[in-house]
């Protein structure tokens, strides 16, 4: 398409799993100037969205109310049609699932068509497949089942004649083929029973699996003959994939999905926003259902000019200490302003000195500028740094008084590690690189109505900002509001700030870092799996 041209992209969104969206459509996502979207297309999906990008909701929800197909169609000509008048661009339909498999993509493709509108088909990952491999059911497997049919289970019981071939679907059981009805839970009665009054055996396998590839995704497996009665025990519910097979009697030894050591637990992270990826990325790698609720934003410092200074005259300085990730970042972007004029303006500028991290994070962060820490504590916290240094400069038959010693970091911070150098006789120049501050756009609300409800199993806590701040944000509700959930800290000095709010059951990372936070966590709901 050329620049001012208009082109509707109907792409598949996968089956609810966010990595599941294909590259074709991630990239589509970056490009669009409108985003219309569906209930089970998810919300994780958006931030590949530009922000200045219009987004449209028009969630079907089955058996409430909801936008009708009809409107949906009319919507995606009339935006199409303004985008067109406007310069052109890419609009999105994004559609959970495939948007030809029980999508009513070839609906809104064919209202596009008939109104001289431009489109393309991005395929998804249909749920009928997607949902019972990560139930541990593969929909064909050789010697059990070689055919696989998608079927709709929304069709009407009380239909004078079934669009449905119930005997051939009967049949198809009876010779181990496998059945994948959409959208049946609400007739899984009917289902049932047609098949059975068919002639596929009661005994038939038949698994249930509602929410597929998230988190929260449940199973439940039952026969021909009690999966309904199971399914209303259980109150199993929509949105959920019926699949009727042999190919079900699979799932004890391939259930892949729910082993994962953090699976169905639902985690809070507040980190900031540019940091959270990391840590929340693995937890998801490990099964927990991830929810980003940043406390700290980072921003300029009130005022540069102790660093600048620090920078200007760099060569006077005998030690850098760095005490973050974000330290490290702020001085190398700050330096190559603020240098002496005639001195090095990169990593070079600290040849003539030594250079301490205070974790294995920050000293892999200074790695990347090119820079090898000269000291790393094996515990991760100002007083070992000051003790680390303190012997390497022993070693060398010197000590630190005199030294002169800069420490860029946050604006507020403990005192302890400059004191320690002062006492031990050192210049210290403590230089603010940045500081942290309340998120500007915090839906502090919306995290108070999950905690209300028990809809938050942990939160997680990588620094005393991010203790404070939270407080800070649920006021008085904190102390009620927190006291059903786990709290799992970073380190010591973390711990001592939940501490100090009134916390006294958390769980400690035993090394310092977000490895050892994420071993803490999976070892706290490993033991607590084995218990039951």
């Amino acid at each position: 398409m050329t620049a001012t041209q208009t082109m509707v992209y109907l792409i598949g969104a996968g089956p609810g799993d966010a990595g599941l969206i294909t590259v074709r459509g991630a990239d589509l996502l970056k490009r669009a100037r409108i985003v219309i979207y569906d209930y089970l297309s998810n919300a994780a999906l958006l931030n590949y969205v530009p922000a200045s990008a219009e987004r449209i909701y028009v969630g079907k929800k089955g058996f409430s109310a909801h936008v009708t197909q009809a409107e949906i169609n009319a919507l995606l000509v009339q935006k199409a049609q303004e985008l067109a008048q406007n310069g052109g661009g890419v609009l999105i339909r994004l559609k959970g699932g495939d948007p030809f498999v029980f999508g009513r993509g070839g609906e809104e493709a064919l209202a596009l068509s008939r109104a001289h509108i431009p489109f393309e088909i991005v395929p998804g990952i249909t749920s009928g497949i997607a949902a019972p491999a990560y139930a541990g059911i593969p929909v064909t497997h050789r010697g059990i089942s070689s055919s696989v049919t998608f079927v709709t289970g929304h069709e009407q019981p009380e239909k004078t004649q079934s669009a449905i071939d119930w005997t051939a679907l009967a049949r198809l059981a009876t010779r181990g083929g496998t059945l994948c009805f959409y959208m049946g839970i609400h007739n899984l009665d009917f289902i049932c029973a047609n098949l059975i009054r068919q002639g596929a055996p009661i005994n038939t396998p038949v698994a249930l699996v509602r929410w597929g590839t998230l988190p929260k995704q449940e199973v439940l497996t039952a026969t021909l003959c009690d999966a309904p009665k199971k399914a209303r025990a259980a109150k199993f519910a929509a949105p959920a994939i019926i699949l009727v097979g042999r190919v079900a009697q699979l799932r004890p030894e391939l259930a892949w999905f729910e082993r994962r050591p953090l699976f169905g637990v639902r985690v809070v992270v507040t980190r900031s926003r540019v940091q959270a990826g990391v840590l929340s990325d693995r937890l998801a790698e490990l099964g927990a259902d991830v929810y980003e609720f940043p406390t700290i934003e980072q921003t300029c410092p009130d005022s540069y000019e102790v660093l600048d200074n620090a920078l200007a005259h760099l060569a006077s300085f005998d030690w850098v200490v760095f005490t973050s990730v974000n330290g490290v970042d702020c001085f190398f972007e700050r330096l190559p302003q603020k240098a002496a004029p005639g001195t090095c303006t990169d990593p070079r500028a600290l040849a003539h000195a030594r250079v301490a991290a205070i974790g294995p994070a920050t000293a892999q962060r200074l790695r990347t500028f090119g820079i090898t820490a000269d000291v790393v504590p094996e515990s991760y916290r100002g007083e070992a740094v000051f003790t680390a240094i303190r012997d390497v400069a022993q070693k060398a038959g010197s000590s630190l008084e005199h030294a002169c010693v800069l420490i860029p970091r946050a604006q507020v911070a403990r005192s302890v590690l400059p004191d320690l150098f002062r006492q031990a006789g050192a210049h210290v120049v403590v230089a603010p690189a940045y500081k942290t501050v309340l998120p500007r756009d915090s839906a502090v609300s919306e995290l108070a109505r999950e905690l209300q409800a028990g809809r938050v199993d942990a939160i997680t806590f990588t620094s005393s900002s991010t203790v404070r701040n939270l407080f800070a944000l649920l006021k008085d509700q904190a102390p009620v509001l927190l006291r059903n959930v786990e709290l799992f800290s970073i380190g010591p000095i973390t711990t001592e700030t939940l501490h100090d709010a009134g916390c006294t059951d958390v769980h400690q990372a035993s090394e310092y870092t977000i490895n050892g936070l994420i071993t803490c966590m999976c070892g706290y709901y490993r033991e607590r799996k084995d218990k039951k």
